[in-house]
């Protein structure tokens, strides 16, 4: 008997939205990126995308431990000499939230073409409002991993 591979035909995604208000950054993309690989799913397999789609709402509201706040840089090379930019949390969280939890989630996921596809199902917005209201996505209570 031969292992079971799901193929594109067989793959079923699904949506679920992750409410961020109040929650740890981490918590939040590591919930998001198993997601994303379809880790929580029987079928899943590391050579194939199994994932499913997620949206995050409330991302300007997510909360950070520590000192990250005042301390955490994110760093940007445009590849020539002098061409590195920083900018502290604080600021990237006024200009952009969004941000914020697109580069947690990113980090945890494989740095491969695949991992590329599965960053492509992840929709983040700042506010509560999203317009993936018609594929009946499933809202993840706090804690849960689906």
């Amino acid at each position: 008997m031969g292992t079971f591979t799901p193929s594109a035909k067989t793959i079923e995604r699904q949506w679920h939205v992750i409410d961020a208000k109040g929650q740890v950054l981490g918590r939040i993309a590591s919930v998001a990126a198993r997601l994303l690989q379809g880790k929580h799913k029987a079928t899943w397999a590391p050579f194939l995308d199994t994932g499913d789609h997620v949206v995050i709402v409330n991302a300007a509201s997510v909360k950070l431990t520590g000192k990250k706040e005042e301390q955490k840089i994110y760093r940007q090379h445009s590849g020539y000499e002098g061409g590195l930019r920083e900018e502290r949390l604080k600021d990237v969280r006024v200009k952009k939230p969004i941000r914020i939890v697109e580069e947690a989630v990113y980090g945890m996921l494989p740095k491969t073409k695949l991992g590329r596809a599965m960053y492509g199902k992840l929709k983040v917005y700042a506010g509560d409002k999203h317009p993936h209201a018609a594929q009946k996505p499933q809202q993840l209570k706090s804690g849960e991993v689906a």
